[in-house]
């Protein structure tokens, strides 16, 4: 099973780190759409993080010992990129519940705030 939890910033409701760990195991390697699923979602999230937000997020991940990938968005003191990495963020918050809604059986999400 995959287990996403995303942390909140209580007082802002920004989102300021997330984790990812376990695999999904829910078709053979390389048709597991659940893990598909959720790799393009957190991957296009951390790109978008880069690209769109000018933001150099923290990342830590291994693929080979249970699929785990955690991220923590650094602070900025630019209101632009802050507002671009919420916006981003809170789209892969939505997108991950929409598919633990879908494949409750292959994928929990938690959300923290904190």
């Amino acid at each position: 099973m995959i287990k996403v939890t995303i942390y909140h910033n209580k007082l802002n409701d920004f989102v300021n780190s997330f984790k990812i760990t376990g695999h999904a195991d829910s078709g053979d390697y390389g048709k597991d759409i659940v893990c598909a699923a959720a790799s393009v979602l957190s991957i296009s999230t951390v790109n978008g993080l880069n690209e769109v937000a000018k933001l150099d997020p923290k990342v830590k991940s291994n693929d080979i010992d249970g699929g785990f990938m955690e991220v923590t968005i650094p602070n900025t003191e630019n209101h632009d990129n802050m507002i671009a990495s919420q916006a981003i963020l809170h789209s892969f918050e939505n997108g991950m519940i929409d598919i633990s809604k879908s494949y409750a059986k292959y994928i929990k999400l938690n959300i923290i705030n904190d």
